[in-house]
């Protein structure tokens, strides 16, 4: 694969994402205000869109790796995903709204996932890098959605959803001129033996874990933090989507760098140094000021990107036995995993923290949480690769 070419799928991943994080900055306009409805339940926005890719994403990697067929079914879910956030904005009952959001999130971390593996399969040599540019394009995608989201929304915020739907369908053409070509493929697994397959090979379950575990803590990002600058600290709709660009802009343009020193590095070294410099920084988003946040953010992307290509490559390094689009369908499903526990872990905490009468308390336990579950997870995880590993030498 050329560089042309791998630096044109990092651009089709970009259109891809910017659609997901359009809404965020406005959560509270878009979900609290339109359905009249409470904040823990305003995080079930999020939390619907992880259970329909939780839902689909194994399915589809054992399909294709059974198959090969690709490129059509990503080109169908592209379409499908949006026609379903056009649909969004008619929805009237929080219900409906909500199933359609779950049937969105299916389609898009389908497409998402297709892409990926289609550039694994075509990367050769070049592995680290050609996902590092769309690791890049993903994340690059995700902060500018978040950025722009509350300019778009600022006064109408339904229009994140039309402009997503927009974006949905620009990316669905994108793919048909970018996409490569499937590669014949023979693996012939099952669900069942995918899950024996996790439970028999120890150096599946690492990778998949950090997944999860990194992926429950951005869950807050996507619901806790917007409220947190919203009901704490008094910032508009633009103020929230810069702050969240802070942090996901460095985590966009340092994927590809990352994912290419990951071909020469070590990888699990990456990951540990990521894991905690990243937990640290968590931890003090609960009780920053706003003036520190700006500082505290870009931190957290930083060590994302330090994380993330890493984790994906340590993953495929020991997945070669089920397959390369089932292994990136694994890692996505962990990382819905935690998306979807991330969200609702989110929402009880900051009611069980505020129920002191102090809604600061309720964010700092929130984030607290959370970047201890990043520190402490990433150590046992990595200690007991590292003691393995010196039991096999």
């Amino acid at each position: 694969m050329s560089h042309g070419r791998i630096l044109l799928l990092g651009a089709l991943t970009f259109v891809l994402m910017v659609p997901e994080t359009l809404p965020v900055p406005v959560l509270r306009g878009l979900v609290v205000e339109r359905f009249d409805v409470s904040v823990s339940l305003a995080t079930l926005f999020m939390v619907a869109n992880m259970i329909g890719a939780l839902i689909v994403t194994p399915l589809i990697g054992l399909h294709v790796d059974r198959t090969g067929r690709r490129r059509r079914l990503c080109l169908w879910a592209l379409f499908a995903d949006a026609v379903l956030m056009q649909a969004l904005t008619h929805a009237t009952a929080y219900p409906t709204f909500l199933v359609l959001r779950l049937l969105e999130g299916a389609a898009h971390i389908g497409a998402l996932t297709l892409v990926m593996s289609l550039v694994a399969d075509r990367a050769g040599e070049r592995k680290g890098r050609a996902l590092g540019a769309v690791g890049a394009g993903l994340t690059l995608g995700v902060a500018t959605g978040a950025v722009i989201g509350g300019l778009l929304g600022k006064d109408q915020p339904v229009m994140t959803l039309h402009w997503a739907s927009m974006l949905l369908a620009v990316a669905a053409v994108l793919a048909i001129w970018l996409l490569p070509a499937d590669i014949a493929t023979r693996n012939e697994h099952s669900y069942r033996e995918l899950l024996g397959a996790v439970r028999r090979q120890p150096g599946l379950r690492a990778p998949l874990l950090l997944a999860l575990i990194d992926r429950f803590t951005v869950g807050f990002f996507t619901t806790g933090f917007p409220l947190l600058l919203a009901d704490l600290h008094n910032a508009d709709h633009p103020t929230i989507g810069k702050l969240l660009g802070a942090f996901l802009f460095p985590f966009a343009l340092l994927s590809y760098p990352f994912g290419r020193a990951a071909e020469r590095w070590s990888r699990l070294r990456m990951v540990a140094i990521g894991s905690l410099v990243y937990g640290l920084a968590v931890v003090t988003v609960g009780f920053a000021p706003t003036e520190a946040l700006w500082f505290i953010m870009p931190i957290c992307g930083i060590a994302s990107a330090v994380m993330f290509i890493p984790t994906l490559l340590w993953l495929l390094d020991r997945a070669q036995g089920i397959g390369r689009s089932t292994a990136i369908a694994a890692f996505h499903t962990a990382g819905s995993l935690g998306f979807l526990l991330g969200p609702l872990c989110c929402g009880e905490l900051i009611a069980i923290g505020s129920a002191t009468g102090n809604d600061a308390d309720g964010y700092m336990l929130a984030f607290a949480v959370a970047g201890s579950v990043e520190i402490v997870g990433a150590t046992v995880l990595l200690t007991i690769v590292l003691r393995r590993r010196a039991q096999v030498r």
